[in-house]
């Protein structure tokens, strides 16, 4: 054999190596697609679950109190409501992937189209969140590290417990009572733009920086035990210079995967928060279709936060493996 193959045939072995970066991003993958299609099962299942007859409470939220036979007979046609439940799934996974999330009972719109439209509010009430806690979040877990059992620490400390304890909703309704009507800072009913989103963000973010900061400030309190921190103040470095140029990013890896985690929770923890400051975004919109028994809606409304949650998981599960060589080259076993 040449030695321009024998370079190709060592170059492929390399590359599917169970170990190497490109499978472990192909295992990870394909771990997300599996965890989409299970997920699938369970959102589609919400449909034929909820009992009684599917076409009859289509018809009935759509304002016909009492339908006819022919009526429900065209919806069941219609919606393919006659075959067997493993069909019905099939049929439905395959609209679902081509954006097809079937038809809201209330208004006959497409349920696609409707989240579409609510998403962007939503996108930007997160994301604004999301920068919040990020920024939050390393500020205090570096303060309070900096200040390990003094009386900075002890105050971060006590309100990261306290911000993680309080729900979201109770915080928002603080926020409208002492702030936007004490103060006259913001809006009572917000509309879903920019100048509008940094109270209700801040709300949803308080809960998220808090339990970041607390792991966060405990990966640097472990990182600043190591042997190349303890070697780094040997040779006279600062506690300040070794916090930031040798602890915190090494700590910054698995607080990327908490991220991670934690975006898709921001979506669907958005929720509670749009309802209080009336933010009109998808997930108030979830929440009347519960009340309204709009089942479309609401399985629509679980795929989108679904996805967003394993693919922000895939994204900084592989921003993790590039910034951290020793994870590009870990063993699969470990």
């Amino acid at each position: 054999m040449t030695p321009d193959r024998l370079a190709i045939k060592s170059s492929r072995q390399r590359f599917f190596r169970r170990d190497s970066f490109p499978a472990r991003i192909f295992a990870r993958l394909a771990q997300a697609i599996l965890a989409m299609l299970g997920a699938s099962v369970l959102v589609w299942a919400l449909l034929p679950l909820a009992g009684g007859d599917t076409a009859t409470r289509i018809l009935q939220a759509r304002g016909v109190e009492n339908p006819s036979e022919i009526e429900i007979e065209a919806v069941r046609l219609e919606l393919n409501l006659d075959a067997p439940l493993v069909n019905q799934y099939f049929i439905w996974l395959g609209r679902a992937v081509r954006g097809d999330l079937s038809i809201s009972f209330q208004s006959g719109r497409p349920v696609a189209e409707e989240i579409a439209r609510r998403f962007p509010a939503t996108a930007l009430l997160a994301v604004v969140a999301l920068g919040f806690s990020i920024v939050l979040s390393v500020s205090a877990a570096v303060l309070s590290a900096a200040f390990y059992d003094k009386l900075p620490d002890k105050i971060i400390r006590f309100l990261t417990q306290a911000g993680a304890a309080m729900p979201s909703f109770l915080l928002g309704l603080l926020v409208l009572q002492f702030v936007v009507i004490g103060f006259g800072w913001g809006k009572v009913v917000s509309g879903s733009s920019v100048a509008d989103v940094w109270l209700p963000a801040l709300c949803l973010a308080v809960g998220r920086a808090s339990d970041w900061t607390q792991i966060l400030r405990a990966n640097l309190l472990e990182a600043l035990e190591a042997r190349y921190t303890l070697v780094a103040r040997a040779r006279g470095a600062t506690r300040w210079r070794v916090l930031l140029l040798y602890a915190l990013p090494n700590a910054l890896i698995p607080f990327l995967t908490v991220v991670g985690i934690g975006t898709g929770a921001l979506f669907g923890g958005a929720v509670i928060i749009e309802m209080v400051f009336s933010w009109n975004g998808i997930g108030s919109y979830a929440v009347g279709a519960i009340g309204a028994r709009d089942l479309p809606v609401v399985q629509g409304f679980v795929v989108v936060a679904t996805l967003i949650y394993v693919v922000s998981s895939l994204l900084v599960d592989t921003l993790a493996a590039l910034i951290d060589p020793r994870l590009r080259e870990a063993k699969s076993r470990l």
